[in-house]
């Protein structure tokens, strides 16, 4: 795997696991599975039919639980403690270098963005999660579905597109992150007053 890919495949993993963990790990390890995609050796876990299974079951939970606004505000609340070391891990373990001080490096930049893209995704649905109708959550939550399948296709197929993609999320998620948490606080001063 050459430099761009891998560095691809640690920036998308990170960013998938922020969005959609479960689908994420599903998917790739499906594909690495049957061979349309070439994992590095610390990922070969991912192809383990435990790891498939728990995530394919996982992935239905959170299809389900992601389509009530109640329900996805609490799911996305618990999952910050679980989607920012996964995507940590994950970026560790793409990166497949013996040098600590590489792998420390992306494991912390992996978590850095499994947090900005969880805060923006949660961010934004506790704020739609408050109108009263179903539909904007919904949309929200299949949008989000469709954004993770055309990223990891990118990730996988042109990996160069891909990391400029994500040099423009990055750049969004720069802006977006601070007009998120102000929203997020005029919300819950309105519900605490």
């Amino acid at each position: 795997m050459d430099a761009i890919s891998s560095l691809a495949l640690a920036s998308g993993l990170s960013w998938a696991s922020g969005l959609r963990l479960y689908a994420k790990v599903c998917v790739v390890g499906l594909l690495g599975r049957y061979g349309y995609v070439q994992l590095p050796d610390a990922l070969a876990i991912l192809t383990h039919s435990w790891v498939i299974g728990c995530a394919g079951v996982m992935l239905c939970v959170e299809f389900l639980a992601d389509k009530f606004p109640l329900v996805d505000s609490a799911w996305d609340s618990l999952h910050t403690f679980i989607r920012i070391p996964a995507g940590a891990l994950l970026a560790m373990g793409a990166i497949d270098s013996s040098d600590p001080l590489v792998m420390a490096l992306f494991a912390m930049l992996g978590g850095s963005l499994a947090g900005g893209t969880h805060f923006a995704k949660a961010g934004s649905r506790a704020l739609i999660n408050t109108t009263p109708e179903p539909f904007s959550n919904w949309a929200a939550s299949f949008s989000e579905e469709g954004i993770l399948a055309l990223g990891l296709w990118l990730m996988l197929v042109h990996p160069a597109m891909f990391l400029l993609c994500m040099a423009l999320f990055i750049l969004m998620l720069l802006w977006l992150l601070p007009k998120l948490w102000r929203g997020v606080s005029l919300v819950l001063r309105r519900v605490v007053n």
